[in-house]
């Protein structure tokens, strides 16, 4: 299914570049390099629906837009209630005027119909308002039980058109669902679309599951589970249910997560009581030793490009973060503020690593350059951790547990600028959420 609709759309792009209709590079764009940024005032058409298509459809892609963009905190969706040009054809150019009127900066039009073959033919155009120029238009053909997928294909390729950068609207988000009494917990992994719909469990709960972590594929991921107190960590096929042990690790074994090429896996292994990093080669099965220290070193995570390593450790007496080369040499401590360190991650762009700080009785999520300098705090609270990147780099997603007896974790996003802090929804308790690359 994914397969398919990535097929169609290089076609419907390659089309489009050869032959577009009134195409031109409209000077229109999103400046995010400033800090917090006012969001961009954007009107989103309701998409027309030809014959055979219910006309709900193109509300409903519609109302994906809309939210996927506006829960970006980059882009300020309009009422439609202000519009003025209410009986805009998908393929006629826009009364400009009216919709500068209400101060619309760019404007999103669409068209859904079914062709004989009884797929769907999703189409949409950007234009910018003020330059009266068509910015960016695709067409897409899938099955009807996958418009709301396109949807979030469109919505990336407006977010990418405005402000320069990769969307991550048509990504999934795994994490452990919780529930139960707050002191007998079954923590099971779920998945879902990152904006909440398609929820689903991928373990039973029989077992507690931890630490999910998504493959460079987006098709597999790797996770931390308990049976009878014997930890063992798995490889689960997200899409067939398939699964395979990696291995039986005497002792604890900790934070699990893919190589940027998805080749190996890092963690953390205690053996003859001390916790050290290990990396395991996926295709022989053979584990090797990174660090040899009296210490802990835990939650390893590989920088993008596989040259390096960030982790924590309590080597010089309290946790702090470290970086290593990717074979363990030339390690070199990067934090140096006061509290705790921990669960570091590494962007997908290379130029942040997320934490988990721990400062008094304050809980905090924060990112640094790799070499320690710049750091910042983006938000704080009674527990806030286990920070996961979006694939552009730009927004966190992490975990919040109530303060009490009573209640229990739930995913927040953070933009990187420390802006537009947002609940995740999920149907059950959440914690420990990993986003996937975008999906193929």
């Amino acid at each position: 299914m994914f397969r398919f609709i990535f097929i169609i759309m290089i076609f419907a792009a390659s089309m489009l570049a050869i032959s577009p209709p009134r195409l031109a590079h409209a000077a229109l764009k999103i400046d995010i390099t400033q800090g917090h940024v006012e969001p961009l005032p954007i009107a989103i058409l309701g998409f027309e629906s030809g014959q055979g298509i219910q006309s709900a459809i193109g509300d409903d892609i519609a109302a994906i837009l809309q939210a996927d963009l506006e829960r970006s905190g980059l882009f300020r969706p309009l009422d439609r209630d202000a519009f003025i040009e209410t009986n805009l054809r998908a393929t006629s150019r826009p009364r400009f005027g009216d919709w500068r009127i209400i101060n619309a900066q760019a404007l999103v039009t669409g068209r859904t119909q079914q062709l004989p073959d009884g797929r769907l033919s999703i189409e949409f155009r950007l234009w910018d308002v003020f330059a009266e120029q068509q910015m960016t238009g695709l067409q897409f053909y899938t099955t009807p039980n996958n418009w709301r997928r396109v949807g979030h294909l469109i919505a990336d390729a407006i977010y990418e058109r405005l402000t320069g950068e990769t969307g991550y609207f048509d990504t999934r988000i795994v994490y452990v669902e919780e529930s139960g009494p707050k002191q007998n917990r079954k923590k099971r992994l779920a998945i879902m679309d990152q904006d909440g719909y398609n929820p689903r469990r991928l373990t039973s709960g029989d077992k507690l599951a931890l630490t999910p972590r998504f493959s460079p594929t987006a098709q597999e991921i790797t996770y931390l589970s308990y049976a009878r107190n014997s930890p063992r960590v798995y490889l689960l096929n997200i899409e067939t249910g398939q699964q395979e042990i990696v291995g039986d690790f005497p002792g604890m074994t900790f934070a699990p997560r893919f190589s940027p090429d998805g080749q190996k896996i890092i963690m953390s292994l205690e053996r003859n009581g001390n916790s050290n990093i290990y990396s395991l080669d996926l295709r022989t099965r053979v584990t090797k030793r990174l660090t040899t220290t009296l210490a802990i070193d835990t939650a390893p995570c590989y920088s993008p490009d596989g040259s390096q390593i960030v982790f924590e450790s309590d080597r010089a007496g309290t946790q702090q973060l470290y970086i290593m080369d990717a074979d363990g040499r030339n390690v070199k401590r990067i934090s140096f503020g006061n509290g705790r360190y921990a669960t570091p991650v590494w962007s997908p762009r290379g130029d942040l690593i997320a934490f988990t700080k721990q400062f008094e009785d304050r809980f905090l999520i924060g990112v640094m350059r790799p070499d320690g300098s710049g750091e910042r705090v983006l938000t704080e609270g009674y527990h806030n951790e286990g920070p996961a990147w979006a694939p552009n780099g730009r927004v966190l997603s992490f975990f919040r547990e109530k303060k009490g007896k009573t209640g229990g974790p739930s995913l927040w996003t953070v933009d990187v600028t420390g802006h537009n802090e947002r609940p995740m929804p999920t149907p059950n308790y959440a914690s420990d959420p990993a986003w996937s690359p975008l999906i193929k």
